[in-house]
């Protein structure tokens, strides 16, 4: 079905850029023209029969596309509710391994969830707040919890040049 889809898309792709081509340019109109014995009647005659054929064709297979893909939709669907239902049992049923349900399908054994791979530690009881320990946390060891009080030696504050540090205008 797709390669048919496809195959009407390129078509109905080639049909417009003709349909282009004979409007934009007028050498072509005029050979495209000359080439039926009634003139551009003809010509103008079998371009609407080719459109309306054309049309036809991708209404068809757009509309069996669509009915095939409600249809596989469905059956996913009807997958899902019987693979819910079966959840359902071995939830509200869990000594039922191995029994047969009434539509003929076995229970499943009831799914086990796994341990979490991670905990967090534990607080620690002496980060408390206080002037000379930061309140947010600073696991890397390669940090060091400067007292604000202490700003760093190596970068040195700009001079001032009016009160709130912004440079002059």
């Amino acid at each position: 079905m797709l390669a048919i889809k496809r195959l009407v898309t390129i078509l109905v792709m080639v049909f417009v850029l003709l349909g282009l081509l004979l409007m934009l340019v007028p050498s072509v109109n005029a050979t495209a023209q000359g080439m039926f014995s009634s003139g551009p009647v003809g010509l103008y005659k079998a371009l609407f029969i080719t459109g309306l054929v054309l049309l036809g064709l991708q209404l068809i297979t757009e509309n069996l596309d669509s009915v095939l893909l409600r249809r596989e939709v469905a059956l996913h669907n009807g997958k899902i509710n019987e693979l819910k239902a079966r959840l359902y049992d071995q939830q509200t049923n869990p000594r039922a391994e191995g029994q047969q349900r009434a539509g003929g399908t076995t229970t499943l054994p009831p799914v086990v969830a796994p341990e979490p791979a991670y905990t967090a530690p534990p607080a620690r009881p002496e980060a408390a707040h206080d002037g000379q320990h930061p309140t947010f946390p600073q696991s890397d060891p390669g940090l060091l919890n400067v007292p604000l009080d202490q700003p760093n030696t190596i970068i040195t504050p700009s001079p001032a040049s009016d009160p709130h540090n912004r440079p002059a205008l």
